[in-house]
């Protein structure tokens, strides 16, 4: 295994180019993502910001250029690189038959556990009330917030969002911008794209627009 300070590490792009129907969305994208930082991906519809999101999270490979992760391709990292990261997409993959509170264990077991409880990761996104109740039958903004609580059980520093705020209403947008902006306070890192304005107090932005 790899040792790895996932307080010190940064992501870095070296000329990246993404290839998607015999159409070049991106080419010789270069970028480093620092410890407290969040990198946010403009663009219109089609020019590739998921398609980026998923080479980051090393789902899907670069046509060109290389992704590193405290100086090491991710690719030869593998475990070692996942156990930093998580990966939020358009689908919340929320087990629907299971409950909140069995879905954030679930994630728990899964993944490399903090020392977060259940209850209070649940609190943290406004759904204590909602332990017990099948996931299926909360409305699809509390839906979305529970696939982000995951992030708040598992010890990883780099979250990987696709459209976090997408179902949520002004409320689950202010108590979700709040999440994300105590995640890079205390170090962590952000690739995330949005439609909507996200407005992170305390966190440095560095924003790529893949339509210019």
């Amino acid at each position: 295994m790899t040792e790895i300070n996932n307080k010190t590490a940064s992501l870095h792009a070296n000329g990246l180019e993404c290839i998607r129907d015999d159409r070049t969305l991106f080419s010789q994208l270069d970028f480093t993502l620092h410890p407290g930082q969040v990198l946010l991906l403009e663009g219109r519809n089609g020019s590739g910001k998921t398609s980026l999101l998923r080479i980051l999270c090393g789902i899907r490979l670069p046509d060109e250029g290389s992704i590193t992760w405290d100086g090491t391709d991710i690719g030869r990292l593998g475990p070692d690189y996942h156990q930093h990261m998580a990966y939020v997409g358009h689908r919340d993959g929320n087990k629907l038959d299971l409950t909140p509170f069995e879905n954030l264990a679930m994630a728990r077991a899964l993944g490399k556990a903090n020392d977060t409880p259940l209850q209070v990761a649940l609190e943290q996104v406004d759904l204590q009330g909602f332990e017990d109740v099948p996931t299926r039958n909360l409305s699809a903004g509390q839906q979305r917030r529970l696939a982000l609580a995951r992030l708040l059980v598992t010890d990883t520093v780099l979250w990987i969002l696709d459209e976090p705020f997408t179902s949520l209403d002004v409320d689950g947008i202010r108590i979700v911008e709040a999440l994300l902006d105590r995640h890079t306070a205390q170090g962590g890192m952000l690739a995330v794209t949005s439609h909507h304005t996200v407005n992170l107090d305390h966190s440095r932005v560095q924003r790529i627009n893949l339509s210019s």
